[in-house]
Protein backbone atom coordinates (compact mmCIF):
# COMPACT_ATOMS: atom_id res chain seq x y z
CA UNK A 1 0.00 0.00 0.00
CA UNK A 2 2.84 2.40 0.30
CA UNK A 3 4.51 2.08 -2.48
CA UNK A 4 1.42 2.42 -4.21
CA UNK A 5 0.55 5.46 -2.29
CA UNK A 6 4.01 7.17 -3.06
CA UNK A 7 3.58 6.69 -6.93
CA UNK A 8 0.50 8.40 -6.66
CA UNK A 9 2.08 11.28 -5.00
CA UNK A 10 4.72 11.46 -7.40
CA UNK A 11 1.58 10.97 -10.68
CA UNK A 12 -0.45 13.71 -9.33
CA UNK A 13 2.06 16.77 -10.38
CA UNK A 14 2.42 14.71 -13.90
CA UNK A 15 -1.20 15.06 -14.47
CA UNK A 16 -1.45 19.00 -13.36
CA UNK A 17 1.18 20.08 -15.79
CA UNK A 18 -0.59 18.12 -18.16
CA UNK A 19 2.64 15.71 -18.56
CA UNK A 20 3.12 11.82 -19.56
CA UNK A 21 5.54 9.22 -19.49
CA UNK A 22 5.76 5.87 -18.69
CA UNK A 23 7.05 5.56 -14.83
CA UNK A 24 10.89 5.24 -13.89
CA UNK A 25 11.48 2.45 -11.13
CA UNK A 26 13.40 3.64 -8.29
CA UNK A 27 14.96 0.99 -6.11
CA UNK A 28 15.81 1.98 -2.73
CA UNK A 29 18.07 -0.88 -1.27
CA UNK A 30 17.35 -0.03 2.53
CA UNK A 31 14.43 -0.16 4.44
CA UNK A 32 11.74 2.89 4.21
CA UNK A 33 12.34 5.30 7.18
CA UNK A 34 16.18 5.50 6.64
CA UNK A 35 18.68 8.09 5.48
CA UNK A 36 18.75 6.86 2.05
CA UNK A 37 14.79 5.99 1.99
CA UNK A 38 13.95 9.66 2.57
CA UNK A 39 16.94 11.47 0.32
CA UNK A 40 14.69 9.88 -2.25
CA UNK A 41 11.22 10.63 -0.71
CA UNK A 42 12.59 14.59 -0.56
CA UNK A 43 14.28 14.47 -4.42
CA UNK A 44 11.20 12.62 -5.89
CA UNK A 45 8.63 14.69 -6.46
CA UNK A 46 11.18 17.54 -8.24
CA UNK A 47 12.74 14.96 -10.05
CA UNK A 48 9.76 13.22 -11.59
CA UNK A 49 8.36 16.81 -12.21
CA UNK A 50 11.76 17.55 -14.51
CA UNK A 51 11.74 14.04 -15.86
CA UNK A 52 7.76 14.43 -16.94
CA UNK A 53 7.54 10.84 -15.82
CA UNK A 54 6.04 9.89 -12.75
CA UNK A 55 8.54 7.49 -9.71
CA UNK A 56 7.62 4.44 -7.83
CA UNK A 57 9.83 3.87 -5.43
CA UNK A 58 10.90 0.48 -4.06
CA UNK A 59 12.83 -0.81 -1.16
CA UNK A 60 14.63 -4.07 -1.82
CA UNK A 61 16.65 -4.23 1.66
CA UNK A 62 19.34 -6.59 2.65
CA UNK A 63 22.78 -7.69 2.45
CA UNK A 64 24.16 -3.64 3.63
CA UNK A 65 21.98 -2.44 0.01
CA UNK A 66 23.71 -5.58 -2.30
CA UNK A 67 20.65 -7.09 -2.60
CA UNK A 68 19.04 -4.11 -4.17
CA UNK A 69 22.22 -3.20 -6.41
CA UNK A 70 22.47 -6.45 -7.62
CA UNK A 71 18.49 -5.82 -8.55
CA UNK A 72 19.12 -2.95 -10.33
CA UNK A 73 22.32 -4.04 -12.04
CA UNK A 74 20.14 -6.79 -14.00
CA UNK A 75 18.08 -4.07 -14.89
CA UNK A 76 17.61 -2.95 -18.56
CA UNK A 77 19.47 -0.38 -19.33
CA UNK A 78 16.93 1.85 -21.15
CA UNK A 79 16.43 4.50 -18.19
CA UNK A 80 13.70 2.73 -16.58
CA UNK A 81 15.58 2.20 -13.78
CA UNK A 82 17.52 4.46 -11.17
CA UNK A 83 19.05 3.21 -8.06
CA UNK A 84 20.04 5.30 -4.70
CA UNK A 85 23.01 4.20 -3.00
CA UNK A 86 24.41 4.88 0.93
CA UNK A 87 28.10 4.80 1.43
CA UNK A 88 28.27 0.73 1.25
CA UNK A 89 28.03 0.82 -2.11
CA UNK A 90 31.72 1.43 -2.08
CA UNK A 91 33.11 -1.18 -0.05
CA UNK A 92 30.67 -4.02 -0.51
CA UNK A 93 32.95 -5.97 -2.71
CA UNK A 94 35.64 -5.86 -0.08
CA UNK A 95 33.13 -8.15 1.92
CA UNK A 96 30.85 -10.31 -0.13
CA UNK A 97 32.54 -13.15 -2.19
CA UNK A 98 29.59 -13.41 -4.62
CA UNK A 99 27.91 -10.11 -4.59
CA UNK A 100 26.74 -10.66 -8.21
CA UNK A 101 27.57 -7.16 -9.66
CA UNK A 102 31.28 -4.66 -9.41
CA UNK A 103 30.08 -1.40 -7.84
CA UNK A 104 31.74 0.36 -10.30
CA UNK A 105 31.39 -1.53 -13.97
CA UNK A 106 27.94 -2.90 -13.40
CA UNK A 107 26.57 1.11 -13.17
CA UNK A 108 26.89 4.42 -14.60
CA UNK A 109 27.17 6.89 -11.61
CA UNK A 110 25.03 9.68 -12.24
CA UNK A 111 25.78 12.11 -9.23
CA UNK A 112 26.77 12.12 -5.44
CA UNK A 113 23.75 13.54 -4.39
CA UNK A 114 24.11 14.48 -0.35
CA UNK A 115 26.84 13.96 2.30
CA UNK A 116 25.85 14.43 6.23
CA UNK A 117 27.99 14.27 8.99
CA UNK A 118 27.58 11.11 11.00
CA UNK A 119 26.52 11.27 15.41
CA UNK A 120 27.50 9.32 18.08
CA UNK A 121 24.34 8.46 19.82
CA UNK A 122 23.27 6.46 22.61
CA UNK A 123 20.02 5.29 24.50
CA UNK A 124 19.11 7.46 27.33
CA UNK A 125 19.21 4.48 29.79
CA UNK A 126 23.00 4.28 29.15
CA UNK A 127 24.97 6.48 31.93
CA UNK A 128 27.97 7.50 29.37
CA UNK A 129 27.12 11.00 27.96
CA UNK A 130 30.41 12.01 26.14
CA UNK A 131 33.18 10.35 24.00
CA UNK A 132 35.03 10.16 27.38
CA UNK A 133 32.46 8.78 29.26
CA UNK A 134 31.82 5.86 26.82
CA UNK A 135 35.67 5.33 26.68
CA UNK A 136 35.77 4.97 30.23
CA UNK A 137 33.27 2.93 31.05
CA UNK A 138 33.79 0.52 28.23
CA UNK A 139 37.43 -0.54 29.20
CA UNK A 140 35.83 -0.62 32.42
CA UNK A 141 33.38 -2.89 31.16
CA UNK A 142 34.91 -4.98 27.83
CA UNK A 143 32.79 -5.85 25.45
CA UNK A 144 29.66 -5.20 27.40
CA UNK A 145 29.08 -2.06 25.15
CA UNK A 146 26.72 -3.04 22.32
CA UNK A 147 26.67 -0.79 19.59
CA UNK A 148 24.33 -0.74 16.13
CA UNK A 149 24.97 -0.93 12.71
CA UNK A 150 23.05 -1.06 9.24
CA UNK A 151 25.65 -4.24 8.79
CA UNK A 152 29.00 -4.97 8.20
CA UNK A 153 31.36 -2.62 6.38
CA UNK A 154 29.12 0.03 6.51
CA UNK A 155 30.26 3.49 7.97
CA UNK A 156 28.36 2.77 11.19
CA UNK A 157 30.52 0.05 11.25
CA UNK A 158 33.61 0.93 10.13
CA UNK A 159 33.86 4.37 11.90
CA UNK A 160 32.87 2.31 15.54
CA UNK A 161 36.15 0.22 14.16
CA UNK A 162 38.00 3.52 13.96
CA UNK A 163 36.43 4.59 17.71
CA UNK A 164 37.56 1.34 19.07
CA UNK A 165 40.94 1.46 17.59
CA UNK A 166 42.22 4.89 18.22
CA UNK A 167 41.01 4.21 22.50
CA UNK A 168 41.62 0.84 22.99
CA UNK A 169 38.01 0.49 24.21
CA UNK A 170 36.57 -3.86 22.76
CA UNK A 171 32.55 -3.43 21.84
CA UNK A 172 30.19 -5.36 20.59
CA UNK A 173 28.69 -5.07 16.99
CA UNK A 174 24.81 -5.57 16.39
CA UNK A 175 24.01 -5.37 12.98
CA UNK A 176 20.38 -4.29 11.23
CA UNK A 177 19.29 -4.38 7.72
CA UNK A 178 18.49 -0.67 7.78
CA UNK A 179 19.11 2.38 9.76
CA UNK A 180 15.26 2.67 10.95
CA UNK A 181 15.06 -0.74 12.79
CA UNK A 182 18.64 0.02 14.42
CA UNK A 183 16.99 3.47 15.88
CA UNK A 184 13.88 1.51 16.99
CA UNK A 185 16.12 -0.60 19.23
CA UNK A 186 18.41 2.29 20.16
CA UNK A 187 15.14 4.48 21.46
CA UNK A 188 14.13 1.33 23.14
CA UNK A 189 17.30 0.81 24.80
CA UNK A 190 17.94 -2.71 23.58
CA UNK A 191 21.23 -1.42 21.88
CA UNK A 192 23.71 1.28 23.64
CA UNK A 193 25.13 3.20 21.30
CA UNK A 194 26.08 3.53 16.95
CA UNK A 195 27.44 5.92 14.88
CA UNK A 196 24.65 7.08 12.64
CA UNK A 197 23.34 9.82 9.83
CA UNK A 198 22.85 13.34 11.48
CA UNK A 199 19.37 13.66 9.42
CA UNK A 200 18.37 10.17 11.23
CA UNK A 201 19.75 11.17 14.70
CA UNK A 202 18.38 14.71 14.78
CA UNK A 203 14.83 14.16 15.26
CA UNK A 204 15.56 11.70 18.24
CA UNK A 205 17.87 13.82 20.16
CA UNK A 206 15.36 16.87 19.89
CA UNK A 207 12.67 15.08 20.94
CA UNK A 208 14.40 13.59 23.60
CA UNK A 209 14.31 9.79 22.73
CA UNK A 210 18.11 9.46 22.64
CA UNK A 211 21.42 11.35 23.48
CA UNK A 212 23.76 12.82 21.18
CA UNK A 213 27.41 12.18 22.43
CA UNK A 214 29.39 13.52 19.34
CA UNK A 215 29.15 14.86 15.45
CA UNK A 216 31.59 13.33 13.31
CA UNK A 217 31.73 16.98 11.47
CA UNK A 218 35.07 18.87 11.93
CA UNK A 219 32.75 21.52 13.88
CA UNK A 220 29.56 21.76 15.53
CA UNK A 221 26.52 22.13 13.79
CA UNK A 222 23.53 24.27 13.99
CA UNK A 223 21.26 21.54 14.36
CA UNK A 224 23.31 20.50 17.71
CA UNK A 225 24.95 23.28 18.80
CA UNK A 226 25.97 22.06 22.27
CA UNK A 227 26.93 18.79 21.16
CA UNK A 228 31.33 18.83 20.71
CA UNK A 229 32.75 16.65 17.62
CA UNK A 230 34.25 13.45 17.90
CA UNK A 231 37.60 15.79 17.28
CA UNK A 232 37.22 17.91 20.16
CA UNK A 233 38.29 14.56 22.13
CA UNK A 234 40.28 12.11 19.31
CA UNK A 235 41.89 15.09 17.29
CA UNK A 236 41.15 14.42 13.20
CA UNK A 237 38.69 12.08 13.96
CA UNK A 238 35.99 12.57 11.54
CA UNK A 239 33.07 10.26 10.16
CA UNK A 240 30.64 11.20 7.27
CA UNK A 241 27.86 9.14 5.11
CA UNK A 242 26.94 10.27 1.90
CA UNK A 243 23.87 9.02 -0.52
CA UNK A 244 24.29 8.66 -4.29
CA UNK A 245 22.28 7.89 -7.84
CA UNK A 246 23.34 5.65 -10.43
CA UNK A 247 21.73 3.93 -13.27
CA UNK A 248 22.52 0.62 -14.89
CA UNK A 249 25.33 0.00 -16.70
CA UNK A 250 24.72 0.54 -20.85
CA UNK A 251 22.24 3.74 -20.12
CA UNK A 252 22.97 5.84 -23.03
CA UNK A 253 24.82 8.73 -22.40
CA UNK A 254 22.38 11.57 -23.07
CA UNK A 255 20.29 9.71 -20.68
CA UNK A 256 22.58 9.81 -18.15
CA UNK A 257 23.18 13.13 -18.75
CA UNK A 258 19.78 14.22 -18.48
CA UNK A 259 19.23 12.22 -15.29
CA UNK A 260 22.32 14.01 -13.55
CA UNK A 261 20.85 17.78 -14.99
CA UNK A 262 17.49 16.49 -13.56
CA UNK A 263 18.88 15.54 -10.21
CA UNK A 264 21.02 18.78 -9.84
CA UNK A 265 18.11 20.97 -10.53
CA UNK A 266 15.78 19.23 -8.12
CA UNK A 267 18.87 19.32 -5.66
CA UNK A 268 19.18 23.41 -6.35
CA UNK A 269 15.43 23.80 -5.56
CA UNK A 270 15.04 26.30 -2.70
CA UNK A 271 12.09 23.92 -1.05
CA UNK A 272 13.95 20.90 -1.29
CA UNK A 273 17.80 22.53 -0.27
CA UNK A 274 16.28 24.13 2.06
CA UNK A 275 14.03 20.83 3.82
CA UNK A 276 17.56 18.43 3.00
CA UNK A 277 19.86 21.48 4.86
CA UNK A 278 17.52 21.59 7.57
CA UNK A 279 17.73 17.74 8.53
CA UNK A 280 20.99 17.87 8.84
CA UNK A 281 22.67 17.48 4.85
CA UNK A 282 25.07 18.71 3.16
CA UNK A 283 23.57 18.84 -0.34
CA UNK A 284 25.92 18.09 -2.97
CA UNK A 285 25.31 17.60 -7.07
CA UNK A 286 28.39 16.18 -8.39
CA UNK A 287 29.03 15.28 -12.21
CA UNK A 288 28.97 11.72 -13.40
CA UNK A 289 32.86 11.51 -13.28
CA UNK A 290 33.29 13.43 -10.23
CA UNK A 291 31.09 11.09 -8.48
CA UNK A 292 32.79 8.02 -10.02
CA UNK A 293 36.11 9.44 -8.94
CA UNK A 294 34.77 9.82 -5.20
CA UNK A 295 33.62 6.30 -4.69
CA UNK A 296 36.52 4.55 -5.59
CA UNK A 297 38.51 7.56 -3.15
CA UNK A 298 36.07 6.04 -1.11
CA UNK A 299 36.25 2.66 -1.20
CA UNK A 300 40.58 2.90 -1.43
CA UNK A 301 40.49 4.51 1.93
CA UNK A 302 38.15 1.92 4.15
CA UNK A 303 40.06 -0.85 2.02
CA UNK A 304 42.94 -0.93 5.23
CA UNK A 305 40.20 -0.66 7.40
CA UNK A 306 38.29 -3.70 6.22
CA UNK A 307 42.03 -5.77 5.70
CA UNK A 308 43.03 -4.66 9.36
CA UNK A 309 40.11 -5.65 10.78
CA UNK A 310 39.55 -8.67 8.51
CA UNK A 311 35.80 -8.12 8.16
CA UNK A 312 33.98 -10.25 5.80
CA UNK A 313 30.62 -11.17 5.08
CA UNK A 314 29.57 -14.59 4.08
Amino acid sequence: MKRILVALLFVVPLIAFGQAGKPVRVIVPWPAGGTVDGVARVLGPKLSEGLGRPLVIENKAGAGGSIGEAEAARASADGGTILFVFDTHAVNHLLYKNLGYDPFKSFEHVSLLVTSPQALVGANNFTPSSVSDLVAYARANPGKVTYATVGAGSSNHLNALLLSGRTGIEMTHVPYKGGAPMMIDLVGGQVNVMFVSAPQAIPQVKAGRIKALAIGSASRIAQLPDTPTVAETLPGFASQSWVGMLVPAGTPKDTVARYNAEAKKALADPEVRSKLAGQGFDVVGSSPAEFLAFARAESEKWAKVIRDYNIRVE
